[in-house]
């Protein structure tokens, strides 16, 4: 192969090589729970599978205590703060005074619970402490609660336990719908089941009605699908009625007297039987 042709093929595999690295390093990181990939149980799969909807979110939260303490703290949800660092930083704290930032979890070193309508997501492996909690590192624990019909909201800081020879940590909070359970269907079987017929039945009155209408050309009672059909079932219907609730056979003779004109004259003859001489 000769010269030219030799570095050209090295620069392609130059700029393959580095595209894929580039392509890798623009990739977002996301959570990496605590222990081997194996260890890793389904519920937790599923619960940061539940929380990727906030993911391409950033949540900050002010506070001011006086003059000695100004802070803004940036989270999101399962990615960097900063993917540029690749500190893997899902929770920073900002010195608004000094610009120093400081690493309260990584994602990294996650751990995540939940209960009936609220999610527990805890990044370990924050920034060392100085002077409290026996210089352990710090931890970010965050609790989302249920709130239908909100994406997230209400992010802010409940409190900070540093007050303690170990297990400190920040405690968060916000407001999210994705906590929440699976709404249930209120529903009963029969209440689908009758919705199901009245709908068939409606299609099918509509429905028949414009065939016999726009394509028989009925008109009047004639209109209804299968008119004649149902006029002999109602029949049918009203003499098994007759037939099933009567409590007497049908030949026997009435146990009521008539008001009518014929009756009435006959009445009257046999009243004036008792008038003819004996």
């Amino acid at each position: 192969m000769s010269s030219p042709c030799r570095t050209s093929a090295v620069l392609v595999v130059f700029m393959a090589l580095a595209a894929g690295v580039g392509a890798e390093q623009s990739k977002e990181r996301s959570c990496d729970v605590i222990g081997d990939e194996s260890s890793e149980s389904q519920m937790e799969r599923a619960l940061l599978k539940k929380l990727e909807p906030l993911s391409q979110m950033r949540f900050n939260v002010t506070v001011e205590k006086g003059k000695t303490e100004n802070y803004v703290y940036h989270f999101r949800v399962c990615r960097e703060v900063n993917s540029t660092l690749h500190d893997f930083g899902g929770l920073v704290q900002t010195d608004r005074q000094s610009g120093r930032t400081t690493v309260i979890g990584r994602i990294n070193e996650t751990q995540v619970f939940n209960g009936s309508d609220w999610i527990m997501l805890i990044y370990k492996g924050g920034d060392s402490y100085g002077s409290h909690c026996s210089g352990e590192k710090r931890r970010a624990v965050i609790m989302i609660s249920c709130k239908r019909g909100v994406t997230a909201s209400s992010f802010s800081i409940i409190s900070e336990e540093r007050e303690k020879e170990q297990d400190c940590f920040y405690l968060f909070e916000m407001d999210s719908s994705v906590a929440c359970p699976a709404e249930d269907s209120h529903l009963s079987v029969g209440s689908i089941l009758l919705i199901t017929f009245a709908s068939l039945i409606a299609v099918y009155i509509i429905g028949g009605f414009l065939y016999q209408r726009l394509v028989v050309g009925a008109k009047g009672m004639e209109q209804f699908p299968h008119f004649a059909f149902w006029q002999d079932l109602g029949n049918l219907v009203a003499d098994g009625c007759d037939f099933v609730c009567r409590s007497k056979p049908r030949n026997a003779p009435a146990a009521y007297r008539g008001v009518g004109d014929d009756q009435l004259g006959e009445e009257s003859e046999e009243r004036d039987d008792h008038l003819l001489p004996m």
